[in-house]
């Protein structure tokens, strides 16, 4: 289907997205957070809410209403504060979660709707998700077929970027049954949301 010129800007769109938009943000960091403080299964609601919320940004953007948003008098401002604010909540959420040893079905772990915020206020995902998407274009004369590739694209890259942080955070869980190790690392992690989000935010 593709010759040789369509399929460069293909690969050259897959490998843009994988280091821009898999690189640690505040979305990929929570969900090896979670992964590591809550197991895979029980952080799956959550990353769900992760990758819908994402997905729900690249429409935002391929339709054009980042733009709109963006251009409102503080609605930049707006987005940064709630996702400042939720961001706080989950690293503390994070950083005192019990040993998974300890942690039962009663211990709630954060869930979609919890995810599906921090995508949507995430700073990171609009830049990330703009660049990416304007960055390249695979069929540069015909526009509808162009952005419906890309959306396909860029959706299986949310996909697979998400599960694959939440996998290494689930491995990490193993290693997290002592009480000091795994409070040690949940508390690292929950730094590290704080100072990916200070970077996206500031960057």
């Amino acid at each position: 289907m593709f010759g040789e010129n369509g399929l460069y800007p293909i690969l050259t769109l897959l490998l843009a997205s994988l280091v821009i938009m898999g690189s640690p943000g505040p979305s990929t960091i929570s969900a090896t957070a979670m992964g590591a403080a809550y197991g895979f299964r029980r952080s799956l609601g959550y990353v769900s809410g992760l990758i819908v919320g994402t997905v729900a940004v690249l429409l935002a953007v391929a339709a054009g209403v980042v733009a709109v948003l963006l251009s409102v008098p503080h609605g930049a401002l707006v987005l940064t504060v709630v996702s400042a604010v939720y961001i706080l909540y989950l690293a503390f959420r994070i950083a005192t979660a019990p040993p998974l040893a300890r942690s039962d079905d009663q211990v709630a772990a954060p869930a979609f709707s919890g995810g599906f915020l921090l995508a949507v206020a995430n700073p990171k995902a609009y830049v990330a998700i703009a660049a990416v998407f304007a960055g390249v274009s695979v069929f540069q004369d015909r526009r509808l077929l162009d952005t419906t590739v890309k959306i396909a694209l860029l959706t299986g890259m949310i996909v697979a970027i998400h599960i694959v942080w939440l996998l290494v955070g689930a491995s990490l869980s193993r290693f997290l049954q002592h009480p000091t190790v795994s409070r040690a690392v949940n508390i690292s992690l929950a730094v590290l949301l704080v100072v990916a989000t200070v970077f996206a935010v500031v960057g």
